[in-house]
């Protein structure tokens, strides 16, 4: 390790140790944002001037680039391609509280099977050039099983020393750098808000045809220009980057196979787009280790995702990973059981329709569900953890509070409530 990447570390590290109450202090907004520089790197939202594309832009082959602490590339022979880890699941590393990991990502988007399954050829088609072509997505669109009934692929899973049932893990995301300049929107045939209505609809339509992939479903290509996304057409659109990890989440504890796609009480596919730089994702540990694992990394989403993706690109992620025992108050009280999240400004209790996705029978799909789950989850944090009255946090829900569709495509739906720390004093 160099001199340079060894204070970049000594920095990460420090950002959370500082941190002991959960009320008297939120993330170190200021000093993780100062970690995001470079090519593609990105601090928030509002910061990101984000990269040039074309020749001008760095693209992160395996192994290239900034990497700080524990690098985590994603190999064909070790990523989980349609599914997620489970307590059966062998680990790809070993970590201690507190320890920070940068995971390399694959879109899948550009290597399904509807898209050829070869990215070079899925992107020659778009104008981008062999050499900013991932070679690590060309290996695992080759080599690797796609062996479970959702799309992403999946880095990890991580084993975290210590973590056992009952005990929280607690996920900062320190920095996100963008591996190309370019991604992928699709809708599919059933899937997206609009089922047997789109990409239906476009099919008849030849002018459309160009955004028709070799299965007739849409895949329409966004450029990447000075950290904004551009889409194709004649009318000019574009909007700026907010790149986060799609699937963020520890192993269930089952043995058998866990569909990538709908979200559960141990995380995975939440898709919440406020969970960019800076922001704090809560998971409830399930199996010894937790087991954490990341993918479908998004470089930008609008809440409820209708079509059926974000803006899907592949990004290199650097955690910090630190374990929480019950009874600390270091953890919201209702993340022992169910993903919480926060960023520098919002508290984010989370909501979804069914919590063990298709286990148990059945997979509900109902916003109804998920959001009584988000208010319910939002009122138990500002009684048992904040220590208003109930009544006074009901009024305060409805009066102040925003409650959010995270995503109305992953059979299990999701609400997100966004709670202001300012509100709170």
């Amino acid at each position: 390790m160099s001199a340079t990447d060894a204070d970049e570390l000594a920095g990460l590290l420090g950002v959370g140790l500082r941190r002991r109450a959960l009320l008297r202090a939120t993330v170190g907004a200021a000093a993780i944002g100062g970690l995001a520089t470079g090519a593609g790197a990105f601090a928030s939202p509002a910061q990101a001037s984000g990269p040039r594309s074309g020749k001008n832009f760095h693209v992160l082959q395996p192994g290239t680039g900034k990497r700080p602490g524990l690098y985590i590339p994603a190999k064909a022979q070790e990523v989980s391609w349609g599914f997620l880890p489970n307590r059966s699941s062998e680990p790809v590393a070993v970590v201690g509280s507190g320890a920070v990991i940068t995971m390399d990502t694959v879109s899948h988007e550009g290597i399904l099977e509807d898209q050829g399954q070869d990215p070079r050829e899925f992107f020659a088609s778009y104008g981008v050039a062999e050499r900013q072509v991932l070679e690590d997505a060309v290996d695992v669109a080759a080599n690797s099983i796609h062996a479970g009934p959702g799309p992403h692929v999946v880095t990890g899973p991580v084993y975290v020393r210590d973590a056992e049932p009952g005990d929280v893990l607690k996920v900062d995301v320190l920095r996100v750098a963008l591996r190309v300049p370019y991604g992928v929107i699709s809708n599919r045939e059933g899937k997206g808000a609009l089922p047997g209505e789109y990409p239906e609809a476009f099919r008849d339509v030849p002018e459309y045809a160009p955004y028709l992939n070799q299965g007739g479903n849409v895949s329409v290509f966004a450029s990447v220009d000075k950290g904004r996304g551009v889409l194709p057409g004649e009318v000019p659109v574009g909007f700026e980057l907010a790149p986060f990890m799609g699937v963020m989440g520890v192993a269930r504890d089952t043995t058998a196979q866990v569909d990538s796609v709908p979200p559960t009480d141990a995380g995975g596919n939440i898709d919440i787009k406020d969970l960019t730089v800076g922001s704090t994702l809560y998971l409830p540990v399930q199996v010894p280790g937790a087991l954490f694992f990341s993918g479908d990394p998004h470089m930008v989403q609008g809440n409820g995702e209708v079509a059926l993706t974000a803006m899907e690109g592949s990004l290199r992620t650097t955690f910090r990973l630190t374990l929480i025992k019950a009874g600390s108050g270091e953890a919201p009280s209702v993340a022992f059981d169910y993903p919480f999240a926060e960023t520098p400004d919002h508290w984010i209790p989370i909501g979804l329709s069914d919590p063990d996705g298709p286990e148990n029978g059945g997979n509900a799909t109902s916003l109804d569900i998920a959001m009584k789950t988000a208010v319910r989850h939002a009122l138990s944090f500002l009684t048992d953890d904040v220590g208003m009255a109930g009544p006074v946090a009901y009024a305060y829900l409805s009066a102040a509070a925003d409650f959010a569709c995270s995503q109305v495509v992953d059979r299990t739906t999701g609400i997100h409530c966004l709670i202001r720390k300012a509100d709170l004093g």
